[in-house]
């Protein structure tokens, strides 16, 4: 790595800002090039998939979210020790990358990075999950938020 990318990388670190609470994040992320492959029943299923076992296995939480053609909503909570959010959407990223790849959408699959939003109130979840559940319905994909079948909820979060 060369010196000057060492000193200012081209993404600051994450700050942990917990210790011993267990985090709760609003996360956003892209396909790239905003790219309209993302709200299949196939992408959903390994979606689905993917954030049951990461429950099961590792007490990471996905609650409500909702896949759009080119980007994904979602409510994380991540266990207080454990993996952190940055590998926990990488691996989200790669696995829902398999099913893209096999799907014939040419790589790179993803925009860099995400989008996180730390939830620090039972109002800015409500108000967050409000805007998120009328997104297909702003975007001309369906009358009704409950009429967008890439949607819903794996695990309940209450705030």
């Amino acid at each position: 790595m060369p010196e000057a990318e060492s000193r200012f990388p081209r993404r600051p670190p994450r700050i942990e800002l917990f210790q011993n609470v267990r985090p709760f994040y609003f996360v956003t992320f892209n396909t790239h090039g905003r790219r309209p492959v993302l709200a299949t029943p196939a992408l959903h299923a390994a979606f689905l998939t993917f954030c049951q076992r990461a429950y099961a296995g590792h007490a990471i939480a996905v609650g409500r979210y909702v896949l759009m053609p080119d980007h994904a909503h979602l409510f994380v909570c991540l266990p207080v020790t454990g993996a952190s959010l940055t590998n926990w959407v990488g691996q989200l990223k790669r696995q829902l990358g398999v099913g893209l790849g096999a799907a014939g959408v040419p790589r790179p699959f993803w925009q860099e990075g995400f989008f996180d939003h730390v939830m620090r109130t039972a109002d800015s979840y409500s108000q967050k999950w409000d805007y998120v559940r009328q997104n297909p319905v702003r975007a001309g994909l369906c009358q009704r938020p409950e009429d967008w079948p890439c949607q819903g909820e794996i695990v309940p979060l209450r705030f």
